[in-house]
Formats: structure tokens, sequence, C-alpha cells
């Protein structure tokens, strides 16, 4: 089985390979691997101990990080990786302020290029965020004397461990982890029926992160001149079918403010060509600035359409919502991270698409959130709970409540590593 995995990982090397040809996504990941060893060797010396984490995302980086910034204040003397798999996690996360010494993708999962990786520093302490696994790393991890964790793991019946050839796979995490931090009960009955002992319930951080964020400023410029004492939709992340549901509420209702940001800022052409009349907050953020002679002066009050062409605002912007509709249910995309609104006391609306978000069920059991199978069934849903003040409080403090009354996971977390 060890070869056979060696042979798929060479496949999906080369096939990425020919991908990037065709794909600009895929082409920043094959050349940007060719530049991380050459990276940390810059970083780093071979006698650096080092705290790394990985995620293969954005949204396990962000997952992950209240575990990384709490280790880091157990661990000062250790130097902090961070390392992704995909472009849309490393390019959010180098254009930001970040805890960590060295940003850069992980090397394919080959033994040589891993060997050659690990030679430019001494790795303490590895953890991955969620189910993000390859072998040669954890082994080579191993044979280092590295602490390996799976923070937020999430099991699912699924995954190849839970099917007839999946034993090898099982064997490599028994004999190389740790301990498994698992975000629900499910996934850890399902670790435990494998035999993944090393194993407890912690919770899913991102609940600690998003309680961070909502205690930060969150104000966010010209926001408020926008929405003018309106009830506000805000739709977080959006894919085309969150962007028709804009449109069908925009239709029917013209005293409702609506602020979208898109999943993807190449969507913002898009976004203008389906709503002509909407403001860009980049002009909106120019309305103040002097203007040429008897040229008329931009009113944010009077729009009803702002389109968020910057990154990194979503988040606060979710603080002035009435209602969010968060992006990646409707396909298989994956759902974009619900909690960020929620933490708000703001409703939130989402496409039935979510097998990996068991906190998308919980939050609609708490009665804090709601999931459609069509745009216009959520459209319909966000009018009539507009005009409910009743109904819209309600959900709005169950929304709160669901985060707030959470546990400290990664302060159970950091307590159980110390601990090993």
């Amino acid at each position: 089985m060890k070869s056979l995995y060696n042979i798929f990982v060479s496949l999906m090397i080369f096939g990425m390979k020919v991908f990037a040809l065709f794909n600009a996504k895929t082409k920043k990941g094959v050349d940007g691997r060719k530049q991380s060893l050459e990276l940390i060797k810059s970083k780093f010396s071979p006698t650096d101990e080092v705290l790394w984490m990985h995620a293969a995302s954005l949204g396990e980086y962000e997952q992950g990080l209240p575990v990384l910034e709490k280790l880091r204040e157990k661990f000062p003397e250790y130097k902090i990786l961070v390392t992704f798999f995909s472009p849309s996690g490393y390019e959010n996360v180098i254009k930001k302020k970040t805890v960590a010494d060295a940003v850069c993708y992980l090397p394919f999962d080959r033994n040589s290029d891993i060997k050659e990786f690990l030679k430019a520093f001494k790795p303490k302490l590895f953890f991955t965020v969620k189910y993000d696994f390859w072998y040669n790393l954890l082994r080579q991890l191993k044979e280092k004397d590295a602490k390996i964790f799976v923070v937020s793991a999430l099991f699912y019946e699924r995954q190849s461990f839970f099917k007839s050839y999946g034993k090898w796979f099982v064997k490599q995490l028994r004999d190389n982890v740790g301990w498994f931090f698992h975000q629900t009960r499910h996934s850890y009955a399902l670790a435990k029926s494998i035999g993944l002992e090393k194993s407890s319930v912690t919770g899913d951080t991102r609940f600690d992160r998003v309680k961070q964020i909502k205690n930060r400023d969150n104000h966010v410029r010209f926001i408020s001149e926008f929405i003018s004492g309106n009830k506000t939709v805000v739709f977080g992340s959006s894919w085309q079918a969150e962007e028709k549901i804009a449109r069908i509420i925009s239709e029917k209702s013209q005293n409702l403010k609506l602020i979208i940001a898109p999943h993807d800022l190449k969507r913002v052409e898009n976004l203008k060509e389906i709503f002509p009349t909407a403001i860009l907050y980049s002009s909106l953020k120019n309305h103040n600035t002097p203007t040429p002679n008897n040229s008329p002066t931009l009113e944010p009050s009077n729009l009803q359409i702002l389109i968020i062409d910057s990154i990194g605002l979503l988040s606060k912007i979710y603080s002035y919502a009435d209602v969010a509709v968060v992006g990646g249910g409707f396909h298989d995309a994956g759902l974009h991270n619900i909690l960020e609104a929620a933490t708000f006391g703001v409703p939130v609306m989402f496409g039935n698409q979510y097998r990996k978000n068991p906190e998308a069920d919980d939050l609609i059991k708490a009665n804090g959130g709601k999931s459609f199978e069509t745009e216009k069934e959520a459209a319909d849903f966000i009018l009539k709970l507009i005009k409910n003040e009743n109904s819209l409080i309600e959900m709005s403090h169950n929304a709160s409540q669901f985060v707030s009354e959470k546990p400290n996971s990664s302060e159970l977390i950091i307590q159980k590593i110390l601990s090993l």
C-alpha cells in the first residue's frame, strides 16, 4: 500500500502540473512550491526549533490560529512555520500580519522533497488542522521526534479510513499522530471505532476565533453612512446562487440595504453588470473627497447595494448586518464560515449542501440559522423575517448564544498538549 500511495502522489503531482497549464490557481500552487525550500532556508537555520502548523486552506488556518497563538505563548523560544496546500489560503495570509516567521506552501509529499525540507530546521511540534493528512510527512516528522497532533479533527463515514482498503492509512495515523482533538462526538466515535484511541472531544476552535473577532474594533469606514438606519442583509463570500438571492430581494424591497462581498474579487465586474446601480466600496471610501466645481457629491444613504471590492473587511462588516447570507452552500464547493456572522448575533442563511460543516446543523437546531434548497426560498424567508421584528430578535439572540456558550476549545487543547 505504501508503494501505491507514492504512485498516487506522483500521479497527483503530474496531474497538477498539467492542469497548471490551463488553470491559474493551480499554477500558483505548483510555482509556489518551487520556492518553498529556498524560503525556509532563508528564514531558518538547521538548529532552529520550530512550531509548525499546516492548514489546507484559509478556513483551516483560521481554525488553527487560536491554538497557534496560545502555543507561541507557551513556547516563545520556538520559531513558527505555517504551511498551506491551497493557493487561496496562502495568498490571503501572506498579505496580512501573521504570527509566523515563515509562510509557504507544503512540499509535495514525496520522500525526497520532505526529507530536504526537514533538513532546514528542527521540527519540535507539528499540528495539522481538520483532515489534511500527508503520510510521508507524518512518518518523517515522527522519525525526527516531533510531537504531532490533529486539531479540530473531523472524521466522517465517506473517508478512506472506513473503507476496506483503508487499513494502511489508519495504521499511519495510529503510529504517527500523538493525539486527535475532535470537533464533534461523532468524529470521536468514528476515530475510536478504527482504533485511534489517542483522542478527545475539545470542540471547534473556530468558536474561539470568532469570539476574538467579536471583541475587537469592528468599525468599517462609511458603512454606517451607507446603511443610514435601514435593515441590512450582508452576503458574505457570495457565489452566483447567493447573488441571485440578492437580486430577488433587491427587486422586492427597495428599503433594505444589501452589502455583497464576493468570494473572489474577480466577480466584482460581474456584480456590477447584475447590479448596475450598485456602488463599489472603493468608490464609497472617496465619497467625501473634495469634488470639482459643480460636481455632484455622492450620498451613500441614497444607495441600496454596496459591493465590497476590498479584502479583509467581511468579518467586520458582519457586525453591521441584521441578516447574513453565507456563500458556498448551494453547491459542492463548500460552505464558507457561518460563525463569523453568528458571533455578532446575526441570523445566518445558506444553501443545504454542507456535509462537512457540522456547525451548520447545530446552528439550525439552535434556531440561529436556516438552510434552503433554492435561492427563491431563501429570499422569501429573509423578506418575511425582516418584517417580523420578534422573530428577527429571537433568531439573533439564538445565534449569539450559540457561539458564546461554546467552551474554550483552544485552552483545552493546550492543556492536553502540555501534559503529553
